[in-house]
C-alpha cells in the first residue's frame, strides 16, 4: 500500500509536532519536580540521613556479593581477583554442616515466630482496654525498658540468674533440696531461652506499631458496636482484630523476610562447646569461616544463601496475602 503526497505531508508535519510534545511533556515534568523539591524540601532534609543509611550500608554493600563468586585475595584485590563461578557454592550446599546450620536456624527463627510475633499482638490488645492512662503508659515505660539494653547486659543478666554455680534459679532448688539443673549448657534448654530472651528484650518494643494501628480505628465502630449490645470481647474480636488484621499481615510478610536472620550478637554470646550442635547458625558459621579462617569468599555464599530465602519467602508470603484479599507489602 502507497501513501499519497497529502498523507505524506501529513506525516512529516507530524513527527516535529510529537517531538515537540515530548520535550514539553519532559520539561513539564522536569518543573514539576523542580516545584515539589522546593516546597518539600524540609521534608526531603528529614528523610535525607534515612536515604543516605540504606543507600551506603544497604545497596553500596550489594557489590561485595560478587565475591561469592571469586576466589578473593585481600592482596589482589576486588577486580583481580580469580573468577572462579559457582565452586563455592557447590562446596557450600555439599558440606556436611549445610543441614546442621539449616536446621538450627530455621528452628530458632519458627520459635521466635511462633512464640514472640503474636505476644506484641496480645500485650497490645491488653493495654488497648486500660482505662487508668497513668497506668497505660507506667506499663508501656516498663516493658519498653529492655529494647534500650544491649545483649550483653541481656546475656550477663541471664547467666546471673540460670549460671549453674551461682544462678539465683539453682541456689532457690538447693534451697528447696533439689539438685542443680545445667541450664546454659544443656543442649535441650538453648533454643527456648534464646526465644524467652527475645520476647523480654523485644516484645514491648514491638508493641508500639500495633498501638499505633490501634489508634487508627474508628470509635463509630466500637458506639455502633454497644448499641448492639456487643461485650468488650466481642468488641476486640470482631471490631479491634479485624482493624489491625492488615497490618499484622505486613509484619508477618516482613518478619518471614528475616527468617534466616535469627541474631548473630545473641547466640555469639550464648553460646558454648556443650551447646554447639544446636547454636551453629549461618551467622556464626559466616563469622567463623570468613572473619577467623579468611575465606571471605565461601562466607559471602552463606551471607548470600539468606538473602535469597529471605527474598523467596516475602514474595511467596506476599502472593499469598493478595490472593486472600489482602493488601499485603507491595
Amino acid at each position: 500500500m502507497t501513501l499519497s503526497h497529502s498523507q505524506v505531508e501529513q506525516f512529516q508535519k507530524a513527527i516535529p509536532s510529537g517531538l515537540e510534545e515530548r520535550k514539553t511533556s519532559k520539561k513539564s515534568g522536569v518543573h514539576e519536580w523542580q516545584v515539589a523539591l522546593k516546597r518539600d524540601k524540609y521534608l526531603y532534609l528529614l528523610a535525607a540521613p534515612g536515604l543516605l543509611f540504606f543507600l551506603i550500608f544497604k545497596y553500596v554493600p550489594l557489590w561485595g556479593l560478587l565475591l561469592a563468586f571469586q576466589n578473593y585475595s585481600p592482596y589482589l584485590g576486588f577486580w583481580d581477583s580469580e573468577w572462579v563461578g559457582l565452586k563455592y557454592f557447590h562446596e557450600f550446599f555439599t558440606n556436611p554442616d549445610f543441614m546442621l546450620l539449616f536446621r538450627n536456624t530455621m528452628a530458632i527463627s519458627l520459635l521466635n515466630i511462633v512464640f514472640f510475633f503474636p505476644i506484641p499482638i496480645v500485650v497490645s490488645l491488653l493495654l488497648n482496654e486500660v482505662k487508668s492512662l497513668p497506668f497505660k503508659k507506667f506499663v508501656q515505660t516498663v516493658i519498653y525498658l529492655p529494647h534500650f539494653l544491649s545483649w550483653v547486659i541481656i546475656v550477663g543478666i541471664c547467666f546471673l540468674i540460670l549460671g549453674q554455680s551461682s544462678g539465683v534459679i539453682n541456689q532457690l532448688i538447693v534451697e528447696f533440696g533439689g539438685h542443680k539443673i545445667e541450664f546454659l549448657s544443656e543442649p535441650n534448654y538453648f533454643w527456648a531461652m534464646l526465644t524467652a530472651q527475645s520476647i523480654w528484650k523485644e516484645a514491648g518494643w514491638g508493641t508500639i506499631i500495633f498501638l499505633a494501628a490501634l489508634a487508627g480505628i474508628n470509635s463509630e465502630l466500637y458506639e455502633a458496636a454497644q448499641i448492639d449490645g456487643a461485650t468488650r470481647w466481642q468488641q476486640m474480636r470482631n471490631v479491634t482484630i479485624p482493624g489491625i488484621k492488615s497490618t499484622i499481615i505486613v509484619l508477618l510478610i516482613l518478619r518471614l523476610g528475616q527468617v534466616m536472620d535469627v541474631g548473630f550478637e545473641q547466640i555469639f554470646l550464648m553460646a558454648s562447646g556443650p551447646v554447639s550442635q544446636v547454636a551453629d547458625v549461618f551467622d556464626t558459621y559466616a563469622y567463623r569461616v570468613g572473619i577467623q579462617q579468611g575465606r571471605f569468599s565461601y562466607a559471602t555464599v552463606a551471607g548470600l544463601f539468606k538473602s535469597v530465602v529471605g527474598l523467596i519467602l516475602v514474595v511467596s508470603a506476599n502472593r499469598v496475602a493478595k490472593k486472600f484479599g489482602e493488601e499485603g507489602l507491595y
